[in-house]
């Protein structure tokens, strides 16, 4: 009698940040790294960047659209970041774990929260900047935002890291391959260094949400 191979359900990764942290530029070196790990591509309302394709990093649909797919319940989670609209489809991220396929869901600390609370079984990690000091450096280095988004930016960042606790794993971006060596060993099931309950974060988190 044939039996049907079983295949093995993928793996979905939770990676958030405040902004600036560098989780976009970790997520790109890990998804380079690993062969068969993939990126999913969340909706948004925001316009798109230079260079950036329909599809590729986000679907860009107008806010209409947005909220007639959130209203039909099309999204796994959606949240409201910096004046626009995220969202991740359910039925994309079901039938691509159902595949085997792994997958990484880059979203901010809201969605996190509704990822899982309906998907407990995801690994949840959250990225810090070694100060907020480097958080602000990080920011202007970029050089796509005004002062003023800047200052939103980094208003706003005490209140994503104040979730922090939240998440399986911590990661403190200090140096980027350090960081990375982290996050590749989280995904590789080997991530008990970045637990989210090591004594030294503590004093850190302390600093970043000036308490």
């Amino acid at each position: 009698m044939n039996r049907k191979e079983v295949t093995r359900k993928g793996s979905l990764f939770v990676v958030t940040a405040p902004s600036g942290a560098g989780k976009t530029s970790l997520i790109k070196a890990l998804l380079e790294a690993t062969p068969g790990l993939k990126l999913s591509t969340s909706y948004t309302t925001r316009a798109p960047r230079p260079g950036e394709q329909n599809g590729r990093e986000y679907h860009f649909v107008d806010e209409a659209t947005f909220l007639a797919m959130r209203d039909r319940g099309e999204f796994l989670e959606n949240a409201l970041v910096h004046g626009n609209r995220y969202g991740t489809s359910k039925k994309v991220i079901a039938e691509t774990l159902e595949r085997g396929q792994d997958l990484v869901l880059e979203i901010d600390w809201q969605g996190a929260a509704q990822v899982r609370k309906r998907l407990p079984e995801a690994v949840q990690i959250f990225i810090l900047p070694p100060s907020r000091a480097e958080l602000e450096s990080r920011l202007r280095k970029r050089g796509s935002d005004t002062e003023d988004v800047i200052a939103r930016r980094l208003q706003e960042s005490t209140l994503e890291m104040s979730h922090w606790s939240d998440f399986d794993y911590v990661i403190v971006n200090r140096k980027f391959d350090q960081a990375l060596a982290e996050l590749n060993a989280i995904f590789d099931g080997q991530g008990q260094a970045s637990r989210r309950d090591r004594p030294e974060l503590a004093a850190l988190t302390r600093e970043l949400l000036g308490n």
